[in-house]
């Protein structure tokens, strides 16, 4: 019988991606193991591959498209000895095998889990369903509510159905639940919604009877696009759609200001004894068989590693905040974030404090090209315990970062520059660079923040620590 190929999701907060290109046509025979598609996501391109084998009897989602839901059926597939055009017709097709026939490199990908699946209970989407007459009716439906759980009544009685999560975001932006329009299954209000109405969207009117004091309590949402757009003569700019990329940095930085409490420490490292020491590692590198060295330490290959030394001496620090528990991690997995053409994007290095400061520094080098490429694996970018941001480059002396949700914290790193300093009571010139620690004030409080960013600083100064 047919199988529907559904679009996949590439990472458990997926829920819509591009499909960028088909690699297999209308007619192909495929194998379980051959690519079939490439999906693009707002981090990366991933390719899709078929579970079964068969032909592909019709593309129903043509290259090019964005914006495809996860699990929305994208092509079917005839599978041996079935007639390819009653296939792609639907004839003959009454009822079809649940099972998954699209899969992507990447394990995790299997997880067909939504952005809220921490946040309550539901049931697991279909991966593959039987082809019918009308493709569109394979697609599996969210079961309608049943009872008052996930309900909140408005002032008028009226019940509104939503998420855990989109009541949290609703409530910490002080916005009325019940004025959000839903665009989850039966219209219930999903986080998407509220993040959608705190950037602008319009909201329902109070409900009738609502007290006044839940009125007032709401906040006043932005400018809407359309006001926006009133203060600006016709013509003199150009309108640029938003890419998923940033509409997610948008949301997921947004959430991240407005839920999260941050405090700031910053202090000025002396980089005398770094860059000395990394000029003589630099000049005693090997050369591989081309006759280039086999590593070129950057300050942030330094960074980096000090930062992940850090967090294992103040293990306090090397925390991630649930409502439910604190998560203290093992290991530094330290984020670096990586400027593109098209956004941002953060690749972890797993593991930081056991990597030596050279393979740190090479495994940068190719986390940062494949990321430009947009080939980077969800696993490459997601998770992680806290992150480093280098801005020194430009000549950007300091600045603050934003946490990137679920770590506890971020370490902004400015441009390391000569300036008068007192030693012994004479003025003499140094080289300084001045770093930013944002915390999470849920997690990390600040005498532990204090704690985390002396231990950097001490790092720093005395690079041989982190090399015994």
């Amino acid at each position: 019988m047919p199988i529907n190929i559904l679009m996949p999701a590439l990472s458990p907060t997926m829920e819509k991606g591009n499909l960028a290109k088909w690699l297999k046509k209308e007619g192909d025979t495929v194998k379980s193991g051959d690519v079939i598609a490439e999906i693009e996501t707002d981090k990366a391109t991933m390719e899709v591959e078929a579970v079964d084998e068969g032909t592909i009897a019709k593309i129903l989602v043509a290259e090019g498209t964005a914006d495809v839901p996860v699990n929305d059926v994208i092509a079917i597939l005839a599978v041996d000895g079935e007639d390819v055009k009653a296939a792609a017709s639907g004839g003959g097709a009454a009822k079809a095998e649940a099972k998954p026939q699209a899969r992507t490199e990447e394990k995790t990908a299997a997880k067909q889990s939504s952005a809220e699946a921490d946040a309550e209970p539901k049931p697991a989407p279909k991966v593959a369903e039987k082809a019918s007459g009308n493709p569109s009716e394979g697609k599996s439906q969210a079961a309608a509510p049943k009872s008052d759980a996930g309900s909140v009544k408005q002032g008028s009685g009226e019940r509104v159905f939503s998420s855990p999560l989109a009541r949290r975001l609703a409530k910490d932006a002080g916005i009325e639940i019940g004025r959000i329009t839903g665009s989850g299954p039966h219209g219930r209000v999903i986080a998407a919604d509220v993040e959608k109405a705190k950037s602008g969207g319009r909201l329902k009117a109070p409900a009738a009877g609502a007290p006044a004091a839940a009125a007032s309590a709401a906040a006043a949402p932005a400018m809407s696009d359309q006001q926006i757009l009133g203060l600006y003569e016709e013509g003199s700019y150009d309108s640029v759609p938003h890419d998923s990329m940033r509409r997610t940095i948008a949301q997921r930085l947004t959430a991240a200001t407005n839920s999260m409490p941050t405090f700031y420490l910053n202090v000025d490292c002396d980089l005398g004894k770094l860059s000395s020491a990394r000029e003589e590692i630099n000049a005693a590198a090997g050369k591989d068989k081309d006759g280039k060295p086999l590593y070129k330490l950057s300050v942030n290959d330094f960074v980096i590693k000090a930062m992940a030394i850090a967090l294992q001496k103040i293990p306090e620090a090397n925390v991630s905040w649930t409502e439910a528990a604190m998560l203290r991690h093992k290991h530094s997995d330290i984020g670096v974030a990586v400027a593109l053409p098209f956004g941002l994007i953060t690749p972890i290095i797993r593991q930081a404090e056991l990597k030596t400061i050279s393979a740190i520094s090479n495994e940068m080098k190719e986390l940062a090209a494949r990321a430009k490429a947009k080939k980077l694996k969800p696993n490459e970018y997601q998770g992680g315990a806290s992150s480093v941001s280098n801005l020194g480059m430009f000549g950007i002396k300091d600045f603050t970062a934003v946490i990137n949700p679920p770590q506890s914290s971020i370490l902004a790193v400015g441009a390391g520059e000569e300036r008068a300093v007192v030693r012994k009571g004479q003025i003499v010139a140094a080289t300084m660079m001045s770093v930013t620690l944002s915390c999470d004030h849920r997690a990390i409080d600040g005498a532990l923040g204090a704690e985390l960013i002396t231990a950097f600083k001490k790092l720093i100064e005395n690079p041989v620590m982190m090399v015994v």
